[in-house]
């Protein structure tokens, strides 16, 4: 008996729990021992068995979004075409000094341009 271990099935996908040859067992680095729970076969039916639920329940969703029906030889339009929406751009600043004269270089004042 030291050559076998117990597969530990699934209840969910019919898959009974037996012992089984260490050899059928796929390696796990993250269980203690290395081995996984379930022997290779069982295994690979268990994950399509996940496969097919997680199709069939992709499909029953798909079938509640869109009940529309299409006429046979037409096309039906789900969702208008939307163009995106234009980039918003803020507008250019103006003078601070807008009323006010321009002063030229020569002719400022020692404190108006320590005030600038």
């Amino acid at each position: 008996m030291a050559g076998m271990r117990k597969c530990i099935g699934s209840a969910k996908f019919g898959i009974e729990a037996h012992e089984a040859p260490v050899e059928d067992f796929p390696s796990q680095p993250s269980q203690k021992d290395g081995l996984g729970r379930m022997c290779k076969p069982h295994w690979n039916q268990y994950t399509a068995g996940l496969a097919r639920e997680r199709k069939a329940l992709l499909a029953a969703e798909a079938a509640v979004e869109s009940p529309v029906v299409p006429a046979a030889g037409r096309k039906v339009r789900t969702k208008a075409a939307t163009t995106p929406e234009p980039i918003r751009t803020k507008p250019a600043r103006r003078r601070k000094t807008e009323g006010d004269p321009i002063v030229e270089a020569g002719e400022a004042t020692v404190e108006e341009v320590s005030n600038a």
